[in-house]
């Protein structure tokens, strides 16, 4: 990343009345990560309240099938039931050691807008969460979560009523406050300096595989909607070519495999929109990964041929989310599901050790998986 670019995507498209809050966040952020004060505390809140590390399980029914060692980064075992909770604590901190008094954040399958409403408690900030209606109905533990931890939830109903709307509605209460409020933004993607530190925040989670294994891992595998989860996973192993990066999109949200190169929500990317440039409307099973775009620095790293992306239907989501339930004892999270079933339906080697980050539990979802 270089100017808040990562080669051509990235940067920071966003009105006039944002660039002076962007300008205050990039000089903030800049300086909390040179603080002992902020690193000790940052440090403290992951381990105490989040739970970190979390495991690093070997699956063995999985490397049965595939023929080589297969393991599950259990990020479903973070406290609030997912990786979200990672980015979600820190940019907390980050708010608070810059002076604002509450947060506004945006969901889709509601595991972040539950991780910010719990960072929001520990760090004692107010609330605010958008969230489509669609996704609402979908979701109702997840929202009943977010309100018992004292949140806001706010509808919104315009357009597909998902992630991208809610995305849109957090930006504009955003603008209309920006100096006692603080955009906790949940995936990789917007304006810089929100998706390198985004990144930041989940690269523990490839860190601590690094500590976990014993041998390097040969293959990384991971779900990718904005790619939060999988940069995560990703980053730390960026240098080393021996490690093969899988990010796996949702087939009716597939920026990566089926979208051209544009700008929205601040970012320059890979989104999917058609010829007189309107958005497209997505789909996934999973809401979490039915989103428009995605983050800059995945595009960067499908450009470089750093990391090769696929995609994975709703029917091969629901299956991986039924085996493993059924053959591992573990539920996943439907965008989960993506990762597992790609990694399911692949050849590997003997002497393979293929990571699989499991983003988060499945619980939200048995209903939407024909479980409730």
């Amino acid at each position: 990343m270089k100017n808040g670019y990562y080669g051509n995507y990235g940067g920071s498209f966003v009105p006039e009345t944002l660039i002076e809050p962007l300008n205050e966040l990039i000089a903030n952020y800049k300086n909390l990560k040179k603080s002992p004060r902020f690193k000790a505390e940052l440090k403290k809140l992951l381990t105490d309240f989040a739970g970190r590390p979390t495991p690093l399980f070997k699956s063995e029914k999985l490397s049965a099938r595939a023929g080589c060692e297969v393991y599950l980064k259990r990020e479903d075992l973070a406290h609030t039931g997912s990786h979200k909770i990672n980015n979600a604590v820190g940019q907390a901190l980050v708010a608070r050691f810059s002076g604002k008094k509450k947060i506004i954040a945006e969901t889709g399958a509601g595991q972040h807008g539950v991780a910010a409403a719990s960072a929001a408690v520990v760090t004692g900030l107010k609330c605010r969460v958008f969230m489509g209606e669609v996704d609402i109905s979908r979701q109702q533990e997840n929202v009943r979560r977010m309100k018992l931890l004292g949140a806001e939830v706010v509808p919104v109903k315009e357009g597909t009523r998902t992630l991208r709307e809610a995305v849109s509605a957090a930006i504009r209460s955003w603008v209309s406050d920006p100096r006692d409020s603080y955009y906790l933004l949940g995936s990789c993607v917007g304006p810089h300096p929100y998706p390198m530190m985004v990144r930041d925040f989940q690269s523990v989670i490839g860190k601590e595989v690094k500590k976990q294994l014993s041998y390097p891992p040969t293959h990384l595998v991971a779900c990718v909607g904005g790619g939060s989860n999988s940069i995560g996973l990703f980053h730390p192993f960026f240098e080393d070519r021996n490690v093969k990066l899988i990010g796996v999109e949702a087939g009716g949200a597939a920026s990566i495999n089926n979208g051209r190169i544009g700008v929205l929500h601040g970012t320059r990317s890979y989104l999917l929109y058609g010829r007189s440039g309107q958005i497209k409307d997505t789909h996934s099973v999973a809401p979490g990964l039915d989103y428009c775009g995605v983050g800059p620095e995945h595009s960067y790293y499908n450009d470089i041929r750093r990391a090769d992306y696929f995609t994975v239907s709703d029917g091969g989501a629901l299956k991986a989310f039924r085996w493993l339930s059924k053959n591992e004892g573990v539920i996943p999270a439907l965008e989960s599901s993506h990762a597992i079933w790609w990694m399911m339906n692949n050849k590997f080697s003997k002497g393979d050790r293929v990571v699989v980050c499991l983003s988060g539990r499945g619980d939200k979802d048995l209903s939407a998986a024909g479980q409730g």
